[in-house]
């Protein structure tokens, strides 16, 4: 349905359902604008004044199908308070999404490159609004400015949990144990910082990582005071985030 911004956030399931709605958006976006899957695995719905294109079930596009059972078990994972990090990168590897989900009862910490902001700052459903409209516009400029994708590329997952609360055993619907570590890029990386989008119950941040070439066509006066262009080793390894 069509992403509404709540009048007040009052409870953390309405927190969870804006999350939940947020990273459907977010992976929509990505995925329709990088030509992930055709045309048809998309819906038009609004979020705000903001048209976006929402992934769905497609029986002509299995890719589509598996990308939304994948979407149905990182919504396990986050209502558990298990989920950590959310890793969408496109395998060689050539472009990884990076979403980081922070859970807490007191508010989360603001962290928008300003130092004027205090920690126990109020967060309101309007900040919310703004920083998800932002968030949103934010993805579709940097999608359009990329350079194309080879056209052998390939889309994973990974999921990343919160080892103190999240039982040794779990694994959501449509995951298995990773066997391997990091995704390591074979073209120097560069780290870019997109935006982070708070509410009183939850706090989700998304950083792009890509090839350094195919970030040159880039205006980086899209990027609002605080954000960092950085090189980057291993995705999901950021030198500016020490609890990572």
């Amino acid at each position: 349905s069509a992403v509404v911004f709540p009048k007040k956030i009052a409870t953390e399931q309405q927190s969870l359902m804006l999350v939940k709605r947020l990273l459907a958006v977010a992976v929509s976006c990505i995925t329709y604008l990088r030509g992930i899957f055709p045309e048809s695995a998309y819906g038009t719905r609004y979020m705000d004044d903001v048209c976006v294109k929402i992934l769905r079930e497609d029986k002509n596009c299995p890719g589509s199908t598996q990308l939304v059972k994948w979407m149905l078990g990182c919504y396990d994972a986050l209502q558990k308070k298990y989920f950590n990090n959310y890793w969408l990168s496109l395998q060689t590897v050539t472009e990884c999404y990076h979403f980081k989900f922070k859970y807490t009862h007191n508010g989360p910490l603001l962290d928008f490159g300003s130092k004027d902001r205090k920690s126990d700052s109020t967060i309101t459903c309007a900040d919310t609004k703004k920083a998800s409209i932002l968030l949103i516009r934010k993805i579709y400029i940097l999608m359009q400015n990329l350079s194309p994708l080879p056209d052998d590329v390939c889309l994973t997952m990974k999921l990343l949990y919160y080892d103190e609360v999240t039982p040794p055993d779990y694994q959501p619907p449509g995951f298995k144990e990773a066997r391997d570590g990091g995704l390591v890029f074979s073209e120097e990386p560069i780290h870019l910082n997109v935006g982070e989008v708070p509410t009183p119950f939850h706090m989700l941040k998304l950083k792009i990582t890509t090839e350094k070439q195919r970030m040159e066509n880039v205006d980086k006066n899209i990027l609002k005071e605080g954000d960092t262009v950085e090189p980057l080793q291993v995705c999901g390894v950021s030198g500016d985030d020490p609890e990572e």
